[in-house]
């Protein structure tokens, strides 16, 4: 390795989770997906949950986080498929990406909210301010200080 590539390397090896897992993360491209789901928030990339939790959350949609966010049963399952297909253990992501979302996420647990995972309190406990939560209203606002979230990118 020449004397350039080596720091680089290194540099690239230890950089923080925000700079691995979020910096970019496929954006949801499913013309179903995109069209229910942002009708009431932004369409998560599906390479934030496992495939367990996709499929919890997409089971109930009758009450989605205190909402009836009922939808026909061929978009249900055309959406189910797509999240779980692109969910952060079915391989559309890397694998050390994969291994730090879910790092300290057991296969007996089910987060059904990405902000429920370590990796993401981690990431936003301490720096997220006072201020910035009450303008978000609520951890599921990533576009409040993420503003290409949508597309995928969810650096600072």
């Amino acid at each position: 390795m020449n004397r350039f590539i080596a720091p680089l390397a290194f540099a690239l090896a230890t950089l923080p989770l925000a700079a691995v897992a979020q910096d970019k993360m496929t954006p949801v491209n499913d013309p179903t997906t995109l069209t229910d789901c942002t009708e009431c928030h932004m369409a998560f990339p599906a390479g934030f949950l496992p495939a367990r939790s996709w499929e919890a959350v997409m089971a109930g949609l009758k009450d989605h986080f205190g909402e009836n966010a009922t939808i026909s049963e061929a978009n249900r399952l055309t959406i189910t498929a797509y999240l779980v297909a692109n969910a952060t253990d079915s391989g559309a992501v890397s694998a050390r990406t994969a291994s730090r979302i879910l790092r300290n996420v057991t296969d007996s647990m089910t987060p059904l909210r990405i902000s429920d995972l370590p990796w993401w309190k981690n990431e936003h406990d301490g720096e997220v301010s006072k201020a910035e939560w009450e303008r978000a209203k609520s951890p599921a606002n990533c576009v409040a200080c993420h503003r290409d979230a949508a597309r995928g990118y969810f650096e600072d």
